[in-house]
C-alpha cells in the first residue's frame, strides 16, 4: 500500500540536506514557479523537478498514490477553467487562432490551449517539490530545523506530530478496513463503486474515536513531560547548516531572481509566442 505524506529513509543528497534548508528551498521554488508563465522556464523547472527526484532515490511508484491524486487534481482543474472561461487564453494573449475550422465560445484556439499547458507546467514544476519534502524530510529534524529558523518550539513540534499522524491514520485506516471485510463487508474493486463508498465512510466513525484516544495519550504523555514549560529545548534530531545547505538555498534564491527577470523582459507575467 502507497504511504500518503511519508517520510521515506533513504541514502541521498537531498535527504542529507537539513530541514530548514528543503523548507526554505521549497518556499523559494514554488514562488520561482508560481510567479511567472514564462513556458520555457516552467519546462526548466518541471526537468530539474524531476532530476530532483532521481538526485533522492525516490521511485514513482513509492508516491504513486500522491502523483495520481494530484494528476486527477489538475486534470478536473483543467477541465474546470476551460468550462467557465475558454476565452480566457485569449484576453491574456491578445490574438485569437481558431483552430479545426471552428468558431464560438467554446472553440479551442491556440492561445487558450497554449494558457491550459503553461497552467499544466506550473503544477508539474512545484508539486513534485511538495512531494519530494514530505518524503526526504525527517519531522523530528524538521521540528528541530523549524526551531532553529526561529519558530516556536512547540509550534515546530506540532508540526512534526502532525507529519507523523498521517501515515499512522492511513495505517490505522488500512487496519479498520481489512478487520472490516474479514466480517465480511466488501470493499475491494469487485464490489459497486457506490457500495465500497458507504463501506469506507463507515470505517470513519472508528477512526475518528481511535484518533481521539491517540490524541488524548499524547496530549497526556507531553503534559506530564511538562512540555512548553521553558523557553528553550534541545532537539536529538538537530542538525547544523552545511555547506550543501547553503548551496542549495543560493541555487533556490536564483531561481527566484531569474523568475522575477523573466517578468521584466516578458513586460509581464506570460510569455505571448504569438506576438
Amino acid at each position: 500500500m502507497n504511504n500518503l505524506f511519508n517520510y521515506i529513509d533513504k541514502e541521498s543528497p537531498v535527504h542529507r540536506l537539513t530541514g530548514a534548508t528543503k523548507f526554505v528551498c521549497l518556499l523559494l521554488w514554488n514562488f520561482a514557479a508560481m510567479y511567472t508563465y514564462d513556458t520555457r522556464y516552467l519546462c526548466v523547472m518541471a526537468v530539474l523537478s524531476f532530476v530532483l527526484f532521481a538526485v533522492s532515490k525516490i521511485k514513482l511508484k513509492e508516491v504513486s498514490f500522491m502523483l495520481g491524486f494530484t494528476a486527477v487534481f489538475v486534470l478536473i482543474n483543467n477541465v474546470l477553467v476551460y468550462v467557465f472561461s475558454p476565452q480566457h487564453g485569449t484576453e491574456i494573449y491578445g490574438t485569437c487562432t481558431y483552430l479545426f475550422g471552428l468558431s464560438g465560445k467554446y472553440a479551442p484556439t491556440a492561445e487558450q490551449l497554449f494558457y491550459h499547458l503553461n497552467y499544466f507546467l506550473k503544477y508539474l514544476a512545484s508539486i513534485p517539490s511538495v512531494i519530494l519534502f514530505v518524503s526526504t524530510t525527517n519531522p523530528s529534524e524538521f521540528a528541530a530545523s523549524l526551531n532553529k529558523l526561529g519558530v516556536k518550539y512547540t509550534v515546530a513540534y506540532s508540526v512534526a506530530l502532525a507529519l507523523r499522524y498521517i501515515p499512522d491514520v492511513q495505517k490505522e485506516y488500512d487496519e479498520i478496513s481489512k478487520a472490516q471485510q474479514a466480517r465480511g463487508i466488501e470493499m475491494s474493486k469487485k464490489a459497486p463503486l457506490m457500495k465500497r463508498i458507504k463501506s469506507a465512510a463507515s470505517i470513519l466513525i472508528p477512526l475518528i474515536l481511535s484518533s481521539m484516544d491517540r490524541v488524548e495519550i499524547v496530549s497526556n504523555a507531553m503534559e506530564l513531560r511538562s512540555f512548553g514549560k521553558n523557553k528553550k529545548r534541545t532537539w536529538y534530531m538537530g542538525r547544523p547548516f552545511k555547506w550543501t545547505d547553503i548551496a542549495a538555498m543560493i541555487f533556490c534564491a536564483f531561481l527566484v531572481i531569474v523568475a522575477v527577470f523573466l517578468n521584466f523582459k516578458n513586460n509581464g507575467r506570460f510569455f505571448n509566442p504569438f506576438i
